[in-house]
């Protein structure tokens, strides 16, 4: 069932547990309407298109456990962090703190436009698909927060411990790269990144070699 309160439109998805997928319409509204009406198609379709049984089965984006080579810069005075920490303080509706930094960043934030999104790529849209994953079912994911910020769109994955995450890169790569092919928006318009209230790291995911 979609729910829509106070211009948060929201619904679950039982992917093996409930993700619970939400955009803000006035965000929405306001960032995707320069270039990136693709993404708010797909915010908006996936809604009632989401091809669930591709969730089921196949690699998790957030189960890689191999590396992948770019350059990482670190912003600890990055708006993330302030916000992380407001978030993890303040919100008591919510009992997890993903909820927490999630629900806060898409009712305050303005550049905030969704959390949980749920992403895929089938095998046949990568020409090296089984030979990465070793198994020919879809990737899948959700995006822990998507943002369109100074006309990128940034793919971010809050991650308590930041600083020790190995493998928060390979993730977070894949997010992007899942989310260009099913919006067609190409990858060099992406940025990535993963954060807590104390850390935040960024990469461009054009950049990434395999």
């Amino acid at each position: 069932m979609t729910l829509i309160l106070n211009q948060i439109i929201q619904t679950s998805f039982k992917h093996g547990w409930f993700y619970h997928y939400r955009i803000n319409l006035t965000h929405v509204e306001n960032t995707c309407n320069n270039g990136f009406s693709q993404l708010k198609s797909y915010l908006g379709r996936v809604f009632e298109t989401c091809p669930d049984d591709k969730f089921i089965t196949g690699p998790r984006s957030s189960a890689l456990k191999f590396p992948v080579d770019v350059h990482i810069t670190e912003d600890n005075e990055n708006i993330l962090c302030k916000q992380t920490s407001t978030a993890l303080e303040t919100m008591e509706r919510f009992k997890t703190a993903h909820s927490k930094v999630q629900v806060y960043m898409l009712e305050n934030d303005l550049d905030t436009i969704s959390v949980e999104t749920p992403i895929w790529l089938d095998s046949s849209e990568h020409p090296r698909f089984t030979d990465i994953f070793n198994d020919d079912g879809a990737l899948s994911g959700h995006i822990d927060v998507l943002k369109v910020l100074n006309d990128r769109i940034q793919v971010l994955d809050y991650k308590p411990k930041a600083v020790k995450e190995k493998y928060a890169t390979t993730q977070t790569y894949f997010y992007a790269l899942m989310l260009s092919v099913r919006s067609g928006i190409p990858i060099d318009k992406f940025q990535c990144g993963y954060f807590d209230e104390n850390n935040c790291y960024f990469f461009e995911p054009v950049d990434v070699a395999l």
